[in-house]
């Protein structure tokens, strides 16, 4: 499996965030785990402190007071609690959506008699757990008045150590082959040279969803429980959990262009095949939509990946 790469050509910033022991617990005895959500049971504010491929710890509580593990921040954002577990699952740490309503009840203030409230959602990749032989105490300017986290730059003294520190215990693990490797060219002006990490199939999900701003790509419709984010090419058959591999559809569309009844040009159009017409005498709520421009993410680098486009028309699609 490659390794990603993260240079310290600039100081990155790593985020220390105070985690519930069950929540460690649990997650930490799940096999070949890729990815996590670090929920925040308000959900009244996005998470900003890090940009993509920066480092988040978990410290638990007082009295253990140790850094027990962390991943690599990939997205933050708030969603309906439904939409978590849905994306998750089990990677929310819990067993089960009641069990994970439940441990986030115990820390939310806000009324949790709706149905369907919102949370905030870190989402990490490429977790680790240490085991308590590797704990690392918390550091010394900790205050027990925390009640989130804080934030540090591997430019100070705290900041570097704890990178070394995290460094020295992944280099050393022969279980964690996604684990960053870290080199130290001399320094220089500008950004930070990160290798965003790569997704897991629920980060994959919700990303796609917010790139699209939660609307079907080809009918802009909104209702979050009928859109699916479709991979382009199918990760079966090696295709990316990448944004620029994805596309937001409602449910109906994602399953003919799973399937070849539709595709999207290298121009951004949604094309419906004539097949649908010919093997069911029906369509025409489909034909309406043929030649479509797509609605497209505001970012460049998310935009559909027009290699993944013709890989769809060529091996997929059904003229």
């Amino acid at each position: 499996m490659t390794r990603s790469v993260i240079l310290l050509e600039t100081p990155l910033k790593i985020f220390i965030g105070v985690t519930d022991g069950k929540w460690f617990d649990f997650l930490s005895t799940i096999p070949d785990i890729d990815e996590v959500n670090f929920w925040q049971p308000s959900g009244a504010s996005v998470f900003r402190a890090l940009l993509p491929g920066e480092l988040f710890l978990f410290k638990l509580r007082s009295p253990l007071n140790c850094i027990v593990g962390g991943g690599f921040f990939a997205h933050s954002t708030i969603l309906p609690l439904s939409l978590a577990w849905d994306a998750f699952g089990m990677k929310n740490g819990a067993s089960s959506f009641a069990g994970m309503k439940s441990l986030i009840e115990r820390y939310r203030r806000l009324d949790s008699s709706a149905i369907d409230y919102r949370i905030g959602c870190i989402l990490l990749e490429q977790p680790f757990f240490f085991g308590r032989e590797e704990w690392i105490p918390a550091p010394t300017d900790w205050k027990v008045n925390i009640v989130r986290g804080k934030t540090y730059s591997t430019s100070s003294e705290i900041g570097r150590a704890l990178w070394d520190a995290v460094q020295l215990r992944l280099s050393a693990r022969h279980d964690y082959a996604a684990g960053p490797l870290v080199t130290d060219p001399p320094p220089r002006y500008g950004r930070p040279a990160i290798i965003i990490p790569r997704l897991g199939q629920g980060s994959f999900r919700v990303l796609v969803t917010d790139a699209y701003n939660r609307r079907c790509a080809v009918t802009r419709e909104r209702t979050l429980p009928a859109l699916e984010a479709a991979h382009i090419k199918p990760f079966s058959l090696s295709g990316p959990h990448s944004i620029d591999n994805g596309l937001l559809l409602r449910s109906d569309l994602h399953k003919l262009l799973d399937t070849g009844y539709v595709t999207v040009t290298d121009n951004y159009r949604f094309e419906v095949s004539r097949r649908i017409r010919e093997e069911f005498e029906n369509g025409h709520d489909y034909y309406a939509l043929n030649g479509e421009p797509l609605q497209l993410p505001a970012k460049r680098e998310f935009m559909p990946s027009k290699e993944y486009l013709r890989w769809h028309n060529e091996n997929v699609y059904l003229e």
